[in-house]
This record gives structure tokens, C-alpha cells and sequence, in this order.
């Protein structure tokens, strides 16, 4: 089996998938290292923002994508107890993609990583990194089979850290701290048949210690999610002894927030309701790191606004414009130019998404303390456009991928598509 790459990119969601694709299709080899088989449910909102689907369409899913998804997004809304402000979404400046749409990871998820191994990544999955030693331009990674047991090192020139939320790479386990905090925000997430959420609505929930959001994604299933924080789980549970904490959830949620009730009233659960966390909102990476990180592995916003897998995404496709700069193989494993990239690159993700993350926290903080949501909720009343604007300054219509860079994408998969007919 082939151990010697120009990278090795470690978690083969949304990012590591993304990068995999672009570096493969320009010339390098790269090994893909995704420790889970697809297709998998994941604790997630699942909705895209309409930026990101030209991006889906030059990584070659997009058609897949538009059949498979939930509706159009054009609205949002506010639930808070009794109270719903209702606003439209802004439309983003695309002519084709005005609106999001969402689509379960379960799905999403094995497109892209299908789509990977056609452009010729070499795909380990199921694997595990164990281990990861070296620095820029010199990369030992081991990796595990999770079904054979059988072990590999992979030598590789450049490291990219995609692995995601609620987990560290190898190395870094042992330095993270197993002490439970009351602010710790957990996260859940359920999929449901037969809900009465309005087509195209995208709901936002605001309660007491958590917020959370309903969205329809493929199939006609909707996907209510959330996060909370330890302590406000730990009270609830202690009031309805014998319930799992998906089931205290579901009750907190539909007690709390009217909208949710409605929402679920005559609806089924389709499996059971899925756990992560803690959340760990801020950002991961640095000037200085000797890997490269993206999506989660790089920066982290509060799940409020719906904006990670929009980070995920741009977040490769602003890696790999710095990476391709230089040809596979020439001066790959020079560690100056790695080091120079780097820094370039951790200053464009800052300009990018630094504050995507801090207005995220502040509304998730609002959001969780009624006593200082009450004001914000007035004033929505009153003026329900600022949810619109939110939506903007969230980024909900802005995509850092160059759009030179989408083009010469897109004309790979013109030419892939021809000649697959001929």
C-alpha cells in the first residue's frame, strides 16, 4: 500500500473532503484519512448557505445536491416562548444560487467524499490517525484500520488538520482537561417525520441556558437541533428521573419555546437523538502552527448562526488558493514556504471569519440569558428587518473562495462531464 504522499489530510468531513478534491485535481497526491464509515449521522444543523453552493457545484455535487436537498431558505425566524418575529432571509448575489438549502451530513457528506476519490485521493477510511510526529515539510502520521487493526505509517510533505469539532488530533488528547464545567454547551440533534415546519423557514430558538434552530433538509425530514449548557441539562434531567437526555431535551424545548411545539405536534422521531460536545467556540489556529487547520480544527462559531459549514468550506478553498501556488512536488517540503504560508494564510482566515465568530458569541450569550434577551426581543418586534441584517453580518451571503479560483473548477468538471460522455 502506498505510504508517501505530498499530504495527508486528517478527517474527511466537509474541509478535509473539500481539499482533498481541489489538491488532487491540480496534480497532488494526497491521502485522505477518515476514521468513520459513510454514510453517518452527525450532530448538526445541516443547512448551507446559498454562498456555498457554487462552491458544491465546482467541487462537481452540485446537480446531486439540488435534487437531494431540503427547500429554498428564504425566511427566518425568531422563537422565543411565545413569542415568533418572522423575517426575510437576504438573498445572495448569485444569479443561480439565491437561497440556502440544507442536507443531512449523512448525505452531504459521502457526495463528497465520493467525489474525492474520482479526482483520484487516495481514500482510508475506515482509519484512524494514532499518531502524528514531524514538522513542516517532514510528516510521519500513523494510522490504524479500524476493522483489520492493521497499522501504517504515511510519510507526507504538508499536513492538514480537518478533523472537526468535539474531538483533538492524536497528539493533543492528553492535554485536554476531562474536568466537567456548568458552562460547558452541549449539543444534541434529532431528525423528524410528518413536522409542520413552513416550507423555506429557517427557525432560530432562544431559551433559558441554550439556543438551537429547525430546518427541513432531503427527504421531507426535519432537523431540530441544539446547544445547552451542562448545568441547565443537569437541572432538567434531575426533574424527569428514568428520561435519557434526548428526551429531556425534546420536553425542555417543547415546554420553552411554542414554536417548537407546534412544530412537532402529530410528528415521529426517526432514530434516536444524537449527543456531542462540549463546544469548543473560538479560534484554533495560529501563525505559527507547522500544520495547516481548517474547518472546526481552525475556528470554531457558536452553531447560533448556522455558519459552520460555510467556515468548513471556505476554509479549504482558502488553503488550497495559498497551497497551489506552487506545483505537487516542487519545494513542498521546503519548511520556510510553509511557515510564510501559513502565516498568510491564518491572517486571510482571520479577515474572513474572526468576526463571523464574535458576533455568533454575542447573539449565543443573548440568546441564553432571557433577562438580557428580553430587550433584543422587543426591539425585533418592533423592527424584524434586523433579523435580515443579522443574517447578513453573520455572513450568510458572503464567500471568501476567489471567484477566479470557482471558474477554473468548474471548467475541470465541464471537461470531466465530456468527457465521461464521449
Amino acid at each position: 500500500m502506498r505510504t508517501k504522499f505530498d499530504t495527508v489530510i486528517i478527517g474527511g468531513g466537509p474541509a478535509g473532503s473539500s481539499a482533498a478534491i481541489l489538491l488532487a485535481r491540480a496534480g497532488w497526491s494526497v491521502a485522505l484519512i477518515e476514521k468513520q464509515d459513510f454514510p453517518r449521522r452527525k450532530v448538526c444543523g445541516e443547512c448551507i448557505a446559498a454562498s456555498n453552493l457554487p462552491l458544491l457545484e465546482a467541487l462537481g455535487i452540485g446537480a446531486l445536491f439540488a435534487q437531494a436537498a431540503g427547500p429554498a431558505l428564504q425566511q427566518v425566524a425568531l422563537m422565543h416562548g411565545a413569542h415568533k418575529v418572522v423575517a426575510a432571509l437576504p438573498a445572495a448575489p448569485h444569479e443561480h444560487y439565491p437561497w440556502g438549502r440544507a442536507l443531512g451530513r449523512e448525505t452531504l457528506d459521502t457526495l463528497l467524499i465520493t467525489q474525492a476519490r474520482l479526482a483520484g485521493v487516495h481514500v482510508m477510511q475506515p482509519w484512524s490517525a494514532t499518531h502524528v510526529k514531524g514538522t513542516a515539510g517532514n510528516w510521519r502520521c500513523d494510522v490504524r484500520a479500524t476493522d483489520a487493526g492493521t497499522l501504517l505509517t504515511l510519510r507526507a510533505a504538508v499536513l492538514i488538520d480537518a478533523h472537526g469539532s468535539w474531538q483533538a488530533l492524536p497528539d493533543a488528547r492528553a492535554g485536554r482537561s476531562r474536568d466537567h464545567r456548568a458552562s460547558d454547551l452541549l449539543a444534541f440533534k434529532a431528525n423528524f417525520r410528518q413536522a409542520r415546519l413552513p416550507e423555506g423557514l429557517l427557525p432560530v430558538l432562544a431559551f433559558r441556558g441554550g439556543y438551537g434552530g429547525m430546518v427541513r433538509a432531503d427527504g421531507g425530514v426535519t432537523t431540530l437541533a441544539c446547544c445547552i449548557r451542562r448545568d441547565q441539562l443537569e437541572a432538567s434531567r434531575r426533574t424527569a428521573p428514568g428520561l435519557s437526555a434526548g428526551e429531556v431535551i425534546e420536553a425542555l424545548l417543547q415546554e420553552q419555546c411554542d414554536g417548537v411545539r407546534a412544530v412537532l405536534q402529530g410528528a415521529r422521531r426517526e432514530g434516536a437523538w444524537l449527543a456531542a460536545g462540549p463546544l469548543d467556540p473560538g479560534i484554533h489556529l495560529s501563525r505559527g502552527d507547522a500544520m495547516f487547520r481548517i474547518g472546526n480544527a481552525a475556528g470554531e462559531a457558536h452553531p447560533i448562526l448556522g455558519e459552520g459549514m460555510s467556515m468548513a468550506l471556505q476554509s479549504a478553498w482558502l488553503l488550497c488558493a495559498q497551497l497551489l501556488a506552487r506545483a505537487p512536488g516542487q519545494g513542498l517540503s521546503d519548511p520556510a514556504w510553509q511557515r510564510e504560508l501559513a502565516r498568510v494564510y491564518a491572517a486571510q482566515w482571520r479577515v474572513a471569519f474572526a468576526a463571523r465568530l464574535r458576533f455568533a458569541a454575542v447573539l449565543a450569550h443573548l440568546a441564553m440569558r432571557p433577562r438580557l434577551f428580553k430587550p433584543v426581543l422587543a426591539l425585533l418586534q418592533r423592527w424584524p428587518t434586523l433579523l435580515t441584517r443579522a443574517a447578513v453580518w453573520g455572513g450568510k451571503t458572503r464567500c471568501t473562495a476567489d471567484p477566479a479560483a470557482i471558474a477554473i473548477q468548474n471548467t475541470f468538471c465541464d471537461h470531466a462531464m465530456r468527457q465521461q460522455g464521449t
